[in-house]
């Protein structure tokens, strides 16, 4: 995920260390995806699609 957000948008992921199989992806400090609460990953689609809404 991080590697397809730099090679896409030229974007840097902030990796933060975690415990307890934590997932979240933020942009501009609003959750738009959290494995936990969908007990899921998300596919790299999702992410973009969250991305180029705020573009």
């Amino acid at each position: 995920m991080a590697d397809a957000l730099t090679s896409r948008y030229g974007l840097t992921a902030n990796l933060v260390p975690s415990s307890g199989g934590v997932f979240e992806v933020t942009i501009d400090g609003e959750l738009v995806f959290s494995k936990k609460a969908r007990d899921r990953f998300p596919d790299h689609a999702e992410v973009f699609t969250e991305i180029e809404r705020r573009r």
